[in-house]
């Protein structure tokens, strides 16, 4: 199905999605990095850069899939496989948009493993934190030694004033 006057075509923001698609990577390794080596405020940084890679990611996908929905695809990256599978078939579209596609989901595929092991190492991370809590607590007695509020709830063993 032909794209509607004033419509963009489904590839028109590839190009721009597999720029985010590398920015988006870089962080992630960078965040592996830092991770590795419990940089904290390094991460902070890294997390603070990714956010918005992350939108502006989101927002080329939403643009894509408006346009597949006006060529008459499902607005989904099965949708964008359907419309590149037409297209190679001999009818007229931009020669690269299916290597960019495949190029875009390898690297997408690329971003969520490079994610899903800073995962792991996050989870390791929270995990050593509540074991050397949990040290700190049969130390202290057994209890919590923080309230809700952030505050000291370490109870004194003096002895309680009486009146009567």
């Amino acid at each position: 199905m032909p794209v509607a006057p004033g419509a963009t075509s489904p590839a028109d923001s590839l190009p721009q999605e597999q720029q985010a698609a590398r920015v988006l990577i870089d962080l992630l390794n960078q965040e592996q990095a830092l991770l590795i080596a419990a940089d904290i405020d390094g991460l902070a940084m890294v997390t603070e850069r990714k956010a918005p890679v992350v939108a502006q990611m989101s927002e080329l996908a939403t643009r894509r899939h408006r346009a597949l929905a006006a060529a008459g695809h499902a607005a989904s990256e099965l949708g964008m496989q359907a419309w590149v599978a037409e297209k190679a078939n001999g009818k007229p579209v931009h020669a690269t948009a299916e290597a960019t596609w495949i190029a875009l989901l390898a690297m997408a595929k690329q971003a969520q493993e490079i994610n899903r092991i800073n995962g792991l190492l996050i989870n390791t991370h929270m995990a050593r934190n509540q074991s050397a809590l949990n040290v700190l607590r049969v130390q202290a007695g057994g209890g919590n030694f923080y309230g809700p509020d952030g505050q000291s709830a370490a109870r004194g063993m003096g002895r309680g004033l009486v009146v009567g």
